[in-house]
């Protein structure tokens, strides 16, 4: 069991409260208590708190893509992830970890 929190703040110019989405994060640590991250550019702040169950060693999220243009957040889990993964290893696509999440990548790089 996950945890996930951001803010979105609009507007031209706009910066997400980086200091508020760590205590949001904070308070999920009973969700996953096995790693945290947060994904940060301009108005857009996003946090998570992970209960590790698939690549224990290296899924910690958020998770990018190799040009870092897609980045993901995500709870719960893609059972076909294997299966979608060697497809898209197939096409070309290289992978840095084991994680079902990191299938959500390349599975938006290939197909939007």
């Amino acid at each position: 069991m996950c945890g996930i929190c951001g803010v979105a703040t609009p507007g031209a110019g706009a910066e997400a409260d980086l200091e508020a989405v760590r205590r949001m994060n904070a308070t999920l640590a009973h969700r996953g208590p096995d790693s945290d991250g947060l994904f940060h550019e301009g108005g857009v702040a996003l946090a998570m708190r992970r209960l590790s169950i698939i690549d224990l060693e290296h899924g910690d999220k958020p998770i990018s893509g190799e040009d870092e243009a897609i980045t993901v957040i995500q709870n719960g889990e893609i059972y076909n992830y294997r299966e979608l993964r060697r497809e898209l290893e197939a096409a070309g696509h290289r992978f840095a970890t084991e994680s079902d999440t990191e299938v959500l990548v390349h599975l938006y790089e290939q197909h939007g």
